[in-house]
């Protein structure tokens, strides 16, 4: 019978742990939350050998066990928590021998748990180029831990490796019988009552309950009561404890790396990732390529995944049409092609752009770029009550606000995490760009400036421009409402640079795709049924009515049956459930330039905010298939009058539309998601408030000026 065994990987940030997360487990791995937390989890399946299987568990990178964020909450308490479904039968810590000193700090206060341990030795090329030897299996015996040479991009030391798993799982390999520093002599008394009031493992573990208990959800109010009295009694001093462990662990690893580690060249050596930092983060020419680089990604996102948009785009119109000429005409069919159908296409065609900003993003990350971002960005985002870890945030909004909050979880600082969170929706995400370009082609000319420049581009560079810049006040006045007292330190690591690896990027675009399909598109369908069924019904008096008006002139004129059924299918919509809403707020909305069936569209774009195009093809009869030329919409709204005669899509007008979308809250999808992080409604209710008053007040401002 092969045995099962859980592995935790543990590591520093930038040390190779997701890749060797992904050697081990290849495709066979998946993402979800760990219980109780908005932090990603990633597991996966390894066949170590004939005997042994393993269930791998990628934990959040960290720097030591005194944590500082919910990512790192998240180690301390999987390997603390002797309860954890989840907890390790082993151990296997990454470390960066470029870094040993440091790396080996981690090490030792894991090797102190008591848990059985492996250490796998990273970025020995690296290391070499700095000049450092390493005396590996001197090392190994000093630390009394097997340590292995890995480099698993290149799958090398993995057979090795998982040797040394196969018998670690049977015993073969156990944990040390010393620990690596007397941690009981810190503090005696205290860690021989916790042992004997609470389960724990080791000394060492003991002292991380008296240093942290309160944060420890795996105890019980009783059993926290306990450690408070003990504390107290004792006078336990958590600062000083702590101060003597690093020490003594720093003169414990000095002297074993004495006998292991020479640097061969002492001198300092520059490397190819200094000299190119020397360009990348000069103070002029860092920003020039930052801003070309970030160009390249949008650029990137809209023009690559044109084509396979199109092709979405294509096969759900195939796949509505062919339904609609298979399936007997009524409410199911109507329900399935128009509400179900629709709001699955709605979904799909815009996982390609999502697919191709993680793919993008990845292959930034992979290659180290990413790291160098966020340092350029922390002056200017820490002026407006962020930090450097907020652009990426901010960047990933420009294709879907909700991967893009979720991707907020990095950020240590709660009230900094919780400003990035209410402003990135204010980033014009890719589900704005059909409104964007149908009404730009209505009310802008298409214009050349000094020649080359298009006009209708330029607006919509303004546009994206607008939503950053509108994020960037919004978080300076969030800045001084929100009362959260709580120091940021933005201390980064950056890695050096490297090739990326492909396999990774295409498993990353999958998973994110999926992801974004499962968390948005469950909601996105649910409401688009919803609004399925309040536009196609309404009061039986009134629809009544209708059809028997309409019956009438069938009769009447059996030659222009077609535009009769146009007619019908138009004033149903506005005698329907959605219309009568429509007309409800045409009041409120006539002071922005917009009649009623914008109103329609405001309402139905609440489920996905390019759903405003096909509400404006059906109001304005222009019929269902997406394959039609997008001109005769376009020709359509163009002769949209008001009843005394003038355009209702003016520049005035247009203009406020695009102003009202960059702004408006219009996605439940986001404040769903909103909701998930921030664990209450008191977040998301506020978002919708402040970006739909900001987007009114703007939308009004922009009419009166242009009318």
């Amino acid at each position: 019978m092969r045995k099962k065994v859980n592995i935790a990987l543990v590591g520093n940030p930038n040390s190779g742990k997701s890749s060797l997360f992904n050697a081990l487990t290849g495709l066979h791995q998946k993402v979800s939350n760990f219980p109780g937390v908005t932090v990603d989890k990633k597991t996966g399946q390894s066949r170590i050998n004939e005997q042994v299987s393993a269930n791998i568990i990628d934990l959040p990178g960290t720097y030591s066990l005194y944590p500082k964020g919910a990512d790192e909450l998240v180690t301390y308490d999987l390997l603390l928590n002797p309860y954890s479904p989840d907890r390790p039968d082993i151990i296997i810590i990454i470390a960066d021998a470029s870094n040993l000193k440091r790396n080996l700090m981690f090490c030792s206060q894991i090797i102190d748990l008591k848990i059985p341990v492996i250490i796998a030795l990273t970025m020995l090329d690296i290391a070499s180029r700095k000049g450092i030897e390493i005396d590996i299996d001197g090392l190994g015996r000093k630390l009394g831990v097997p340590l292995i040479a890995i480099n698993p991009r290149k799958n090398r030391g993995m057979a090795l490796l998982k040797k040394a798993i196969g018998l670690t799982a049977v015993e073969k390999y156990q944990t040390p019988a010393w620990d690596f520093i007397d941690t009981r002599s810190l503090a005696p008394v205290v860690t021989d009552e916790i042992r004997a009031s609470i389960p724990c493992h080791s000394d060492y573990a003991a002292l991380h309950i008296a240093a942290n208990f309160e944060e420890m959800d795996f105890l019980n109010e009783g059993q926290k009561l306990t450690v408070n009295r003990i504390l107290r009694e004792n006078h336990f001093n958590k600062t000083r404890v702590q101060g003597e462990e690093i020490m003594q662990r720093y003169a414990r690893i000095k002297q074993i790396m004495s006998g292991t580690v020479a640097e061969t060249d002492p001198l300092y050596k520059t490397l190819l990732t200094e000299k190119i930092d020397n360009i990348l983060l000069h103070r002029v020419w860092g920003y020039l390529i930052l801003l070309g680089v970030l160009f390249l990604l949008f650029q990137s996102i809209f023009t690559l995944a044109k084509y396979p948009m199109n092709g979405i785009q294509y096969l759900f119109s195939l796949l509505s049409g062919t339904l609609s000429h298979i399936l007997p005409q009524g409410w199911l069919a109507d329900l399935l092609v128009n509400g179900i159908i629709a709001g699955i296409s709605g979904i799909a065609v815009f996982v390609p752009q999502i697919m191709i900003l993680f793919g993008m993003i990845t292959l930034l990350e992979d290659t180290g770029y990413m790291a160098r971002i966020s340092f350029l960005t922390d002056r200017l985002m820490r002026q407006v009550g962020l930090n450097g870890k907020s652009v990426m945030p901010l960047i990933s909004g420009v294709a879907c606000a909700v991967p893009a909050i979720m991707a907020a979880r990095n950020i240590e600082n709660r009230k900094e995490r919780l400003i990035t969170v209410m402003v990135t929706p204010l980033m014009s995400c890719s589900a704005r760009l059909p409104i964007y370009t149908i009404v730009i082609a209505l009310v802008i000319p298409n214009h050349q400036i000094l020649g080359f420049l298009g006009l209708q581009g330029l607006v919509m560079m303004g546009l994206y421009l607008l939503g950053f810049v509108m994020a960037m006040i919004a978080s300076l006045v969030m800045k001084v409402f929100i009362r959260i007292r709580e120091k940021s330190y933005f201390i980064m690591e950056l890695p050096v640079y490297r090739a990326p690896r492909w396999k990774n990027i295409g498993m990353t675009m999958i998973q994110k795709g999926r992801i974004f399909i499962t968390d948005a598109g469950r909601i996105i369908i649910i409401i688009s049924v919803i609004l399925w069924f309040l536009a196609t019904h309404g009061p039986s008096n009134r629809m009544q009515a209708l059809d028997t008006h309409y019956a009438a002139l069938f009769r009447e004129y059996p030659a222009q049956q077609a535009a009769l059924e146009k007619a019908r299918q138009s004033d149903r919509l506005a005698s329907s459930w959605a219309g009568i809403l429509g007309k409800g707020i045409e009041p409120v909305i006539r002071p922005l330039g917009f009649d009623w069936k914008i109103g329609i569209a405001l309402i139905t774009s609440f489920a996905a905010r390019e759903v405003f195009v096909g509400t404006m093809a059906t109001l304005y009869s222009v019929g269902e298939s997406p394959r039609k030329d997008s001109s005769t919409l376009r020709q359509k709204m163009n002769a949209a009058r008001w009843p005394d005669g003038h355009r209702v899509y003016t520049l005035a007008s247009g203009l406020a539309l695009m102003i009202f979308y960059a702004f408006a809250m219009q996605c439940m999808s986001t404040m769903a998601v909103v909701y998930r992080e921030t664990s209450s409604w008191k977040m998301p209710l506020i978002q919708f408030s402040y970006m739909t008053g900001l987007a009114y007040l703007s939308s009004l401002a922009v009419y009166h000026l242009f009318r």
